[in-house]
């Protein structure tokens, strides 16, 4: 549709723009790619022979590979010059933020665009009454948007165990494409609450120092994550005197239960060696790791193991070494994450595991200087919970 403006008596019409292309010399096909969907049948439904599709796959694999990057959902294009029944242009998206151009008169050419990205610095506060996720999606922002948050806060705060009234607050930058919000960037600072307890991370390097640190300065990354899933709730807690669900006796309970859905990935909270990936009838698929000298983690009742996990197998810190699952002694699914410390099996949540050492003298002054800028903004009173504070952030870049 062409836009127009008055210039005096004369109305200015100005062009409107998609993929670079005037659209008003041109008739749009746009769509998504559907479930069941073939990528000669999509072509060919647009008077494109089998012959030219050949072509294009062709000529497209030294700039980007559509045979094996078509999928559902993928946003397309076809523009065709009025009065001409093939298409003259297609535009495939294989992302938000790149799309392919295929310029399909004459021989065909393949370009590869990638959109430009702007960023804005934008701060998100709010109280939970359900969930982290449920709380930040109701302030209108994406799910990124939560998993960043979970990201800068996964060594401070157990999000499988927030309570309602629970506060947060996070400075990140915000992107944007034409002008539009589409995801989040990098977190900056991030604030939680629970009852008395605030937590406090900052993004900031300088040299060799790179990553979160708490308010004192020191890394906020610890030696275990504070559970083995994602965006959970705890469904049993360690209790010596419980009564087993499916036994209908007394049995102790020497795990945390954390109920996910069926398929939901499971991490290695630490680092370690695989000593056991097995099945057993009451444990179901298993697998036990071996920190150190002081520190062994199961995990139990799995759907299934992850690629490559297997007894000797050596596992980074929240790599995914299984899948949720009920297999076993098991009411649903849910994964049974158990706790050794020296040998003897104890409550995880309940262990006081040691701090890492702050930044260096010589380093922290400048963090301290970044980390109260940011705490400035964190405890500012004057915007209600949950409302975006981009104007407020734009200029401040430390």
């Amino acid at each position: 549709m062409l836009k127009s403006r008055e210039f005096g008596a004369f109305p200015i019409i100005s062009p409107t723009f998609k993929y670079g292309f005037v659209v008003d010399t041109f008739e749009v096909n746009e769509g998504a790619v559907a479930p069941n969907t073939t990528m000669s049948g999509l072509f060919t439904g647009h008077n494109i022979s089998t012959v030219e599709v050949e072509e294009m796959v062709a000529k497209s694999k030294g700039v980007f590979d559509i045979s094996h990057n078509f999928r559902v959902g993928n946003k397309y294009a076809f523009f065709t010059e009025r009065g001409e029944s093939t298409p003259a242009h297609f535009v495939f998206e294989p992302s938000a933020y790149e799309y392919i151009v295929f310029d399909l008169k004459g021989e065909t050419k393949v370009t590869k665009v990638v959109r430009e990205i702007t960023t804005k610095r934008s701060m998100i506060a709010g109280t939970i009454h359900a969930s982290l996720w449920d709380a930040i999606i109701s302030l209108g922002v994406g799910f990124d948007v939560a998993a960043k948050m979970e990201d800068a806060l996964q060594f401070s705060v157990d999000f499988s165990h927030t309570q309602d009234g629970d506060e947060f607050k996070m400075i990140y930058d915000e992107n944007f494409i034409d002008n539009s919000s589409f995801g989040a960037g990098q977190a900056y600072a991030a604030y939680y609450k629970q009852e008395d307890r605030e937590s406090y991370v900052f993004w900031f390097e300088q040299g060799n120092y790179k990553g979160y640190y708490d308010i004192e300065g020191r890394p906020a990354q610890s030696t275990f994550l504070r559970a083995p899933v994602k965006f959970t709730r705890i469904s049993s807690r360690y209790n010596l005197h419980r009564r087993h669900p499916i036994l209908k006796r007394v049995r102790p309970h020497l795990g945390t239960d954390y109920a996910a859905p069926y398929g939901t990935p499971i991490y290695a909270i630490g680092k370690g060696v695989v000593v056991a990936a097995a099945y057993t009838k009451g444990n179901g698929r298993f697998v036990k790791i071996k920190h150190d000298k002081v520190y062994e983690t199961q995990y139990l009742h799995m759907s299934k193991f992850a690629k490559g996990i297997k007894k000797g197998a050596v596992v980074a810190q929240g790599e995914v070494i299984g899948y949720v699952g009920s297999s076993g002694l098991a009411t649903g699914p849910h994964v049974c994450f158990r706790f050794w410390k020296n040998g003897k099996q104890v409550n995880f949540l309940k262990q006081m595991l040691p701090r890492a050492k702050p930044l260096p003298d010589n380093v922290l002054p400048a963090f301290m200087e970044v980390r109260d800028q940011y705490l400035q903004l964190l405890n500012k009173k004057d915007k209600p919970a949950g409302e975006m504070a981009s104007k407020a952030l734009g200029s401040f870049a430390p």
